[in-house]
């Protein structure tokens, strides 16, 4: 690993003295509910191209994000088994996930909030912002959003599209695409199929399988008078293995099955001097979890339903836009394990971005919430960014809040005889936390860009899992004394503190071939103040290095990622697999062009040095992996 990292380094000098400067001028984005210029944001921002997606090696969207810088994704288990979206030390439940706007995030648990339903043919980009924007997009948004745009248009007015992709590997795997989309002025469409199964290595008396299927369509329509209607609806198949996902019992031999619907709907209409949107999300989920084959399944069923009205005022003075909208959540479980339960949320939000003075970019949230938790909440935001000609400087300050899920509010509570494991806690307070964070930004005349980032966040009632002892128990009723339980408790306060450098670069060598890379190192301490040794706040990684190289010829290619992990030692877990302290994973993937670039053969090797780890509990990730398939592009 050490003479891949100087092989790499080495390589990157050298493209960057010697090539030809290729466009890498910043994008408009949507992640502040206004579309602008990175460097005019204030905030730390990663984008995701098409192009990017389909390139990265990974059998699964969440294995593609965990070499993006600064994002910390913990894997459960392979081929979208299962993973947890971390940024900047906080907890999986704190990063909020987005399809075209709208919220998605599980009410059940956010180990869910990884299952996104889009076919990656149908993404256009991904906009992933590091940091707080509660004030923006309500709670949740404690440490990071991860916004998924679909593509509602392609760049002719008339075309079509056809997708298919057949892959095969070790471990059983065997891995089916089939999409299609049809444009014309007016209209656009697209359905596509996934299949994904993966027979899996040996673990304790099972195999690591996984199974999945997911199957969406979706449509555009421009309307008369400058509006427009866009809707998706998706399936979601899952069953997977899931020993040691949940607890370090050696006993512990669990299987899942999850299926999800997704309904979405929004109507636009935009204007030189107003935008309107209306936006819809619905989620049902079927959740059946089984820790041994002969025990009673845990059996659960939520529905999640979001609105969101917006109005966006354009005004010539200050370059100024004003968003003013209105959101509103429910949520509902029917579980023989959690109980029968509702929330509902509702918020206010007002979002003014102007330029008061030339370079001086300014963006003032503000937002109030209603929560059936914690009733009324206040939730400001402020975020600031100076551009000179090749250098912007930036900041942000920000409240943010999440309240416990159904469970962390509910886990083990209408069980009976429960002797271990982890005990839901109906008393939790919302967690709150102040944001901090001071960047600055280069954007050379040469083609790199660079990207350095100091954060820090003040939290109070930090939501996590604490060994207590049965006595200690608030409820009682149906445990059983003696047992080992983790009791989902507000830990006092946390204070997390960190750095992030991000460098990305874009070259032509020559004609025929180019280069693209980013790479990434992060930096986290955090601490409780009443030193209690919880499991999430235990488990993050006090040190991350995400990067990948693509290596572009006409004729094909190459692309390397690298993921690097450092964390604390744990105690947990020891006689089953321990949670490795650090690891390093290389992704490879080698894609050779037929046909004028109509038909690809690729060749992927995942885990490539066959390193033995686990990223969370007791979980076994596999070790080297290698497949290889053909795609048609027409």
């Amino acid at each position: 690993m050490r003479y891949l990292y100087l092989i790499t380094s080495l390589l990157l000098f050298y493209i960057t003295a010697f090539s030809q400067s290729m466009d890498l001028e910043p994008v408009l984005i949507s992640s502040s509910l206004q579309e602008k210029k990175k460097r005019e944001s204030g905030r730390n921002i990663i984008f995701l191209t098409k192009e990017d997606i389909q390139k990265i090696p990974g059998n699964s969207l969440d294995e593609i994000l965990r070499f993006v810088p600064g994002i910390e994704v913990q894997m459960r288990g392979p081929a979208g088994a299962q993973a947890d979206f971390v940024f900047r030390g906080g907890t999986f439940q704190q990063v909020l996930v987005l399809i075209d706007g709208i919220r998605m995030n599980e009410p059940l648990t956010g180990h869910f909030n990884s299952y996104i339903p889009v076919v990656k043919e149908e993404i256009q980009r991904i906009e992933i912002l590091k940091g707080a924007a509660a004030s923006l997009f309500g709670p949740d948004a404690v440490s990071g959003v991860i916004h998924i745009i679909t593509q509602k248009a392609f760049d002719k007015e008339k075309e079509r599209a056809l997708h298919a992709s057949l892959q095969r590997g070790s471990y059983g795997l065997s891995q089916q695409t089939l999409s299609m989309g049809i444009s014309n002025p007016k209209t656009h469409v697209f359905a596509g199929v996934q299949y994904n199964k993966v027979n899996g290595e040996e673990l304790r008396g099972t195999r690591g399988f996984v199974k999945t299927g997911l199957y969406a369509i979706s449509a555009s329509r421009k309307l008369s008078g400058d509006w427009n209607m866009h809707v998706r609806f998706a399936v979601d198949r899952r069953n997977f293995n899931a020993q040691n996902f949940y607890t370090g019992f050696v006993s512990d031999t669990a299987c899942e099955n999850v299926n999800s619907t997704w309904q979405q709907a929004s109507v636009s209409k935009v204007t030189s001097k107003k935008d309107y949107y209306l936006l819809f999300g619905a989620r049902q989920l079927e959740d059946e979890y089984r820790f041994r084959p002969k025990s009673i399944a845990n059996n659960n069923r939520t529905r999640l339903l979001n609105a969101d009205l917006r109005q966006v005022n354009k005004y010539k003075w200050q370059q100024a836009r004003w968003t003013n909208g209105i959101q509103a959540s429910n949520k509902i479980i029917q579980s023989n394990d959690r109980g029968n339960h509702t929330h509902q949320h509702a918020g206010l939000y007002s979002v003014l971005f102007h330029q008061p003075l030339k370079g001086l970019f300014l963006t003032e949230g503000l937002r109030l919430d209603w929560d059936r938790s914690y009733q009324w909440n206040f939730v400001p935001q402020f975020n600031f960014s100076y551009v000179m000609k090749n250098i912007s400087l930036r900041g942000s300050i920000a409240k943010g809040v999440r309240d416990a899920d159904f469970t962390e509010r509910f886990n083990n509570y209408k069980k009976t005889g429960v002797t271990g494991g982890r005990i839901g806690n109906p008393d939790l307070k919302a967690e709150k936390s102040l944001n901090m964070e001071l960047g600055a930004d280069l954007f050379s005349q040469s083609p790199v860009q660079l990207h350095f980032t100091l954060f820090r966040r003040n939290q109070s009632n930090l939501i996590d899992w604490v060994n207590t002892t049965y006595n200690n128990m608030p409820r009682r009723e149906n445990l059983i004394a003696g047992g080992i339980y983790a009791l989902a408790l507000n830990v006092a306060s946390v204070q997390t503190t960190g750095a992030e450098l991000d460098i990305n670069g874009a070259h032509q060598l020559s004609s025929q071939l180019n280069i693209r890379w980013n790479t990434g190192l992060t930096l986290v301490k955090a601490a409780a103040t009443n030193d209690v040794s919880s499991l999430y706040l235990s488990n993050y990684a006090r040190v991350i290095w995400n990067s990948n190289i693509q290596l572009t010829h006409t004729r094909g290619l190459i692309s390397i990622s690298t993921l690097m992990k450092r964390r604390e030692a744990q105690t947990t877990n020891v006689l089953i697999v321990p949670v490795s302290k650090s690891f390093s994973v290389v992704n490879l993937r080698a894609d050779i062009y037929l046909w004028n670039k109509k038909t690809t053969l690729f060749f992927q090797a995942d885990n490539f040095f066959n390193v033995k780890y686990a990223d969370f509990i007791g979980a076994k990730m596999p070790g080297r992996w290698l497949s290889t398939g053909i795609s048609l592009n027409l």
